[in-house]
């Protein structure tokens, strides 16, 4: 048990998450708004030994040094490696400190936003139509790059619309192959397709300025990565041909912290997470609980 469970910031919990807290810790503290620095996280750890972070706050070796009683650190967000964590993992495992994250909690937000964003520009449902008369998903060439866990998903679901599959990920998905998509290179891949997804794991950027020659006109192009995919220069110099489409969930994955690639015409950005439903926290909720039971249960995880 804890003596002391502090959420730093807001971590997205459901209210009988929150409540169950109470019975791995002797006291728990819950924070509402996201701290502004780094002092004030060391200020709300405290003498903690338990905390939680979501993906806003960075818990990097400063804060662990000045914060000698933490024994476990629960990400309330994705994990996908310790280099895009937002926490210093190494430093903390030669601290003895255990890090847990989650993974694959709102991808079926994901996979909605995507058939949802693709019919309304095939069709021109309350937007430009994409060619000069309403097309459907059937036969349209689509390329997924990624293919873990969302990437996956969204293929299926495409494929079950009739779209033709390609993919490109680090490795082969032999399983999906024998199910009729196809394994691409990724400049042919990018040549290939009308339409071509983005889904990949934080801080990966794989379409640079050959990457977009090779994407050429007349494309639409999706990032439903949490960041961009997109080296930004490039993404703006192909954005400057007016029938080349972008479309993505949020701000961050647009990649422009100034703000100017999103008011472009031919930028569709919903300014909101596709992957924020009421089902994804009831998801994020029970896997931060698993990762502390299983925690305080001395368990290997």
């Amino acid at each position: 048990m804890f003596k002391t469970l502090v959420a730093i910031e807001p971590v997205n919990l459901i209210q009988a998450a929150q409540k169950e807290l109470k019975q791995y810790a002797e006291q728990v503290i819950l924070y509402e708004d996201i701290p502004g620095s780094e002092e004030e996280v060391i200020k709300r750890i405290g003498d903690a030994d338990g905390v939680l972070v979501s993906y806003t706050t960075q818990i990097g070796r400063a804060v662990l040094e000045k914060c000698p009683h933490i024994r476990y650190v629960g990400m309330c967000c994705s994990l996908y490696s310790e280099a895009s964590a937002n926490v210093d993992i190494a430093y903390a495992r030669e601290r003895g400190i255990k890090v847990l994250g989650i993974r694959d909690y709102g991808d079926r937000g994901v996979v909605e936003y995507v058939l949802y964003q693709l019919v309304r520009i095939l069709h021109g449902f309350d937007c430009p139509m994409w060619q000069d008369e309403p097309l459907e998903l059937t036969g349209l060439r689509v390329g997924i790059v990624g293919l873990g866990v969302s990437g996956s998903m969204v293929a299926d679901a495409l494929q079950m619309m009739g779209a033709d599959i390609s993919y490109y990920s680090r490795t082969r998905k032999t399983e999906k192959e024998a199910a009729g998509m196809r394994y691409l290179p990724l400049n042919d891949l990018l040549s290939q397709s009308q339409a071509v997804i983005t889904c990949l794991n934080k801080n990966i950027i794989l379409l640079g300025e050959e990457q977009f020659r090779c994407l050429g006109r007349k494309k639409i192009l999706m990032n439903t990565s949490i960041g961009t995919a997109s080296d930004t220069a490039a993404l703006e110099r192909w954005l400057e041909y007016e029938d080349n489409l972008y479309c993505c969930d949020t701000e961050a994955a647009v990649g422009d912290p100034a703000g100017k690639l999103i008011q472009k015409k031919n930028v569709i950005c919903m300014r909101v997470s596709v992957g924020r439903t009421k089902q994804a926290f009831a998801l994020l909720s029970k896997k931060v609980l698993d990762n502390i039971r299983l925690y305080l249960a001395g368990e290997k995880v």
